[in-house]
């Protein structure tokens, strides 16, 4: 049964609405939608705060960090007063305030290879707003084993990238990133870079929701902030890859 839109939802989000690809029909594939965010940082925050504008039905935030000053640059959900709060608990304060039409549910789980799976079942879409390689890993292969769309966003000073992959049939994150993991455990950022990738990644999924336009598959979609230039790469599938070629292989077997 498709979710039906209230008075007052249909007049917040009436100039959506009026978005010939959208309409009511559409605004009720966004309320019936469930999207996990991983990681209510830099990136999360962007993200969450315009899904939750667009109205998504459910979001969920996962992220075991608490809020400290130094996240205070970039991450826009937090402020000086959640200071040792939870982030996850100061994200769905300031959410259910901006849409109290929208469920944010909440964990504040460290995500690994044995609970991915479990925390990610049943959404729509995963957005990646991580700052690590290997936690971004271990969510593309739940993302690529339970078939959910995988939205990968990365920044780093005033420069980021993103791009989308559509299990079984576009290249995978781990197609991208060859070879060792590396891990960096800080590294320089301002707020901007991330508002502009965060944004795209909600874009990127209120697109596949609604199953409009073209999304980032198979192409890596890079962002200067400092030349205000934008470069697009071709993202060929591996097919040694550890993750979906490994995948494809049991298909075909």
């Amino acid at each position: 049964m498709k979710p039906k839109l209230c008075a007052e939802e249909l007049e917040r989000y009436d100039r959506q609405i009026y978005i010939q690809d959208i309409g009511p029909a559409g605004q009720e594939k966004l309320k019936k939608a469930k999207i996990f965010i991983c990681g209510v940082g830099g990136l999360g925050s962007p993200a969450a705060i315009y899904l939750a504008a667009a109205g998504i039905g459910e979001i969920t935030l996962v992220d075991y960090d608490e809020v400290v000053r130094s996240n205070l640059n970039r991450q826009v959900l937090h402020h000086e007063a959640d200071i040792g709060r939870r982030k996850v608990y100061s994200a769905k304060e300031k959410l259910s305030k901006l849409n109290a039409h929208v469920v944010v549910t909440t964990g504040c789980d460290a995500v690994t290879a044995q609970n991915a799976k479990r925390l990610v079942s049943g959404h729509d879409v995963i957005i990646d707003a991580l700052d690590n390689p290997e936690t971004r890993y271990i969510l593309n292969k739940a993302a690529l084993d339970l078939g959910i769309v995988f939205i990968h966003g990365a920044v780093n000073g005033f420069e980021g990238r993103i791009m989308t992959v559509i299990p079984g049939k576009s290249t995978c994150l781990r197609c991208l990133y060859r070879g060792p993991v590396i891990s960096t455990p800080k590294f320089p950022v301002i707020g901007v870079a991330p508002a502009v990738i965060g944004v795209l990644q909600a874009t990127e999924a209120i697109k596949y929701i609604l199953g409009i336009g073209e999304l980032l598959t198979d192409r890596l979609l890079t962002y200067d902030g400092l030349k205000l230039k934008w470069r697009e790469f071709k993202v060929r599938k591996n097919p040694k890859c550890d993750h979906c070629g490994r995948m494809q292989e049991g298909r075909q077997s």
